[in-house]
C-alpha cells in the first residue's frame, strides 16, 4: 500500500481538505457543501496557476454543454416570472461549472503521489462522515441537536440526514480508486452502502446501491457501462414527460400518501409542461407556476382514483400543495423551466459525462458517481439547489483527479486529460 503525500502547493491540497471534511459538514448542516466545495474549487485553480503561471483553461464537450444548460436558464429571464432569480441561478451554474472544470485540469496535472492523497482523505472523510450520520441516527439525532443548541431533538430533525446521505452516496464510488488491496475497498464500499441503507431517505438508499453495482460492472466493462449509464439518463430525461403522462392509468392509488403526493405533483407538472413545451415557464419557474401553491384539486384527485376519505382530507390542507418548490425530479423540473431545449441541453450534458466517464483514470469510480447523482437528481432535490450542484461538480472535478485504478486487470483504458 502506497504512502500518500500532498504538499502545500499541490493544487490537490484544497479539495482533498474538502473530502476530509465535506462528509461531516454536511451531516451538521446540508447547506455548508456549498461554501465548502466552492472554496476548494477555487483554490485548486489558484494553487495551479501559482505553480504553472498558466490558467488551467477547462475544455471539454459535457463542460460546455453544463455552461450551455445555464446560459440558456439566463436567456429564460426574457419570459420567467422572477427574472432576476433566472439570471442569478443561470449565472451562478454556468460560473460553477467553468470553475469546476478548471479545477478539473489542475487536478489531472498533479502527480500520482498527491493524487494518491486525494483519494486516501475521500476513504476518511467517508468514514468520519457515515459514523457521525449512524450515531445521529441510532442517538435521535443528538449530534445535530446538539449542533444546533436545541435540548431536545424535534422529529423533524431527521429528514436533515436526508441530504447528508445522498452526498456521501455520490461520493462512495469515488472509494473505488483506492491503491488499497480488493479487500480492503470491498469492505469499504460495502460498509458505507450498508450503512446509507440503513440511514433515513430511500432516495440515498437507491442512489448507494446503484453506485456500487454500476461501479462493480464497470470494472467488468470499463467503456461499456459508463456509457450505458449515460445513455439511460439521456433517454430519461427526454421520456420523462411521456412517462409520467401514464401515471393516472396506474394503480398509484395505493401507494402511501407520501409516494401519492409526489404523483401528483409530477402529474400536475406534465400538464404544465404541455402548456409551454418549447422554452418552459423560465429558469426557476416551478416556484410561481400558475396553481402550483394549491392544494391537488378535487378533479386531479378523481383521475388519480384517490377516494380514500382520509386521503382526500389530508390533501385538501393548506399546507399541501400541488407543487411545493419544485417537482422532484430533475428531468421534469428542466423541462418544466427550460422546455424541450433545456432538456435536450441536459441529455447531451448526460450522454457526454457517461462518455467522459470511460475516459476517467478511474472508470469505476466516474460511473458510480454518475448513476448515484442520477438516481438522487431524478427522485429528490431541486436541480439547481446550491449545495447539491456543487456536491456533483466536486465529484466531477475530482474524478478528473483520481489515480489510475488498481487491480482490475488490463481492461481499463489508459487515462486521457479530462474533457468534462
Amino acid at each position: 500500500m502506497e504512502t500518500a503525500r500532498v504538499t502545500f502547493t499541490s493544487p490537490a491540497l484544497p479539495l482533498a481538505v474538502a473530502l476530509l471534511v465535506a462528509p461531516l459538514a454536511v451531516v451538521l448542516q446540508s447547506k455548508a457543501m456549498a461554501p465548502i466545495g466552492l472554496v476548494a474549487l477555487a483554490l485548486c485553480v489558484v494553487a495551479h496557476i501559482r505553480m504553472t503561471r498558466v490558467l488551467p483553461w477547462p475544455r471539454g464537450a459535457a463542460l460546455w454543454l453544463a455552461v450551455a444548460l445555464g446560459a440558456w436558464g439566463m436567456a429564460s429571464a426574457v419570459w420567467a416570472a422572477e427574472p432576476g432569480r433566472a439570471l442569478t441561478t443561470g449565472a451562478s451554474v454556468a460560473a460553477m461549472a467553468l470553475l469546476a472544470g478548471g479545477a478539473a485540469q489542475a487536478l489531472h496535472a498533479s502527480d500520482d503521489t498527491t493524487r494518491s492523497a486525494l483519494t486516501l482523505c475521500i476513504a476518511i472523510g467517508l468514514c468520519i462522515g457515515l459514523a457521525a450520520a449512524a450515531i445521529d441516527a441510532v442517538t435521535g439525532n443528538a449530534i445535530r441537536a446538539a449542533v444546533r443548541g436545541l435540548a431536545e431533538a424535534p422529529a423533524t430533525l431527521a429528514f436533515g440526514l436526508k441530504p447528508a446521505a445522498s452526498v456521501m452516496a455520490l461520493l462512495l464510488p469515488l472509494a473505488f480508486a483506492l491503491p488499497w488491496p480488493a479487500l480492503l475497498r470491498a469492505l469499504l464500499l460495502l460498509g458505507g452502502a450498508g450503512v446509507l441503507v440503513a440511514l433515513p431517505g430511500d432516495t440515498a438508499k437507491l442512489a448507494a446501491l446503484l453506485g456500487l453495482a454500476v461501479g462493480t460492472a464497470t470494472i467488468a466493462a470499463p467503456r461499456l457501462v459508463p456509457r450505458l449509464v449515460g445513455a439511460g439518463l439521456a433517454a430519461a430525461i427526454l421520456a420523462m414527460p411521456m412517462f409520467v403522462a401514464a401515471i393516472p392509468s396506474l394503480p398509484v392509488e395505493r401507494l402511501p400518501i407520501t409516494a401519492l403526493h409526489r404523483m401528483l405533483i409530477w402529474d400536475f407538472t406534465a400538464d404544465r409542461i404541455a402548456e409551454r413545451p418549447i422554452i418552459g415557464w423560465g429558469l426557476e419557474a416551478s416556484r410561481t407556476v400558475p396553481g402550483g401553491r394549491d392544494a391537488p384539486p378535487a378533479a386531479q384527485l378523481d383521475r388519480m382514483r384517490v377516494t380514500d376519505t382520509e386521503h382526500r382530507r389530508w390533501f385538501g390542507m393548506p399546507s399541501i400543495q400541488v407543487l411545493p418548490l419544485h417537482p422532484h425530479n430533475g428531468a421534469l423540473q428542466i423541462w418544466l423551466e427550460l422546455g424541450a431545449i433545456g432538456a435536450l441541453i441536459a441529455a447531451a450534458l448526460a450522454w457526454c459525462l457517461g462518455t467522459a466517464a470511460t475516459r476517467s483514470p478511474c472508470p469505476p469510480a466516474a460511473a458510480g458517481a454518475l448513476a448515484s447523482a442520477a438516481v438522487t437528481a431524478m427522485l429528490s432535490f431541486g436541480v439547481w439547489q446550491a449545495w447539491w450542484v456543487v456536491a456533483m461538480l466536486l465529484a466531477a472535478a475530482v474524478c478528473a483527479g483520481l489515480v489510475r485504478c488498481r487491480g482490475e486487470g488490463s481492461a481499463l483504458p489508459e487515462p486521457h486529460p479530462p474533457r468534462a
